[in-house]
């Protein structure tokens, strides 16, 4: 009898471990956010403006604003609306905003929200 209970117990569990992963999937960048790879962040976050800087839609190669400008709470809530319009409208390259994966979009958002002002290693991008 208990192995038959234990055996119950495993399968419930298992099926849980399988099946919350996929219900997850729909989920905003704000909630995948910290999970994505900050430094492929980086370089991808200072390519889109080198690429504006090019077309020249802004005056530097660098990005005007750096992870250390916002807090957490602040990159977060950015993130977690996938609005970027202001963002893009203060900041520019909206083209280059526009072409980005969603797989591009988290590692930035990692790489921000990591290096923001209250994050145990603020970053400054230079």
């Amino acid at each position: 009898m208990t192995r038959k209970i234990m055996m119950i117990f495993i399968s419930a569990v298992l099926a849980v471990a399988f099946t919350a992963p996929a219900g997850m999937a729909g989920q905003g960048v704000a909630q995948k956010g910290p999970d994505g790879n900050d430094r492929k962040g980086k370089y991808t976050y200072r390519k889109v403006y080198k690429a504006c800087y090019k077309r020249g839609e802004v005056d530097s190669k660098t990005p005007v604003i750096s992870p250390a400008d916002k807090t957490m709470a602040q990159w977060k809530r950015l993130f977690e609306h996938e609005d970027f319009e202001d963002f893009t409208e203060e900041f520019g390259c909206a083209q280059e905003w526009k072409n980005l994966s969603q797989d591009d979009i988290v590692d930035i958002y990692s790489y921000l929200y990591q290096h923001a002002a209250d994050s145990p290693s603020p970053a400054k991008c230079q």
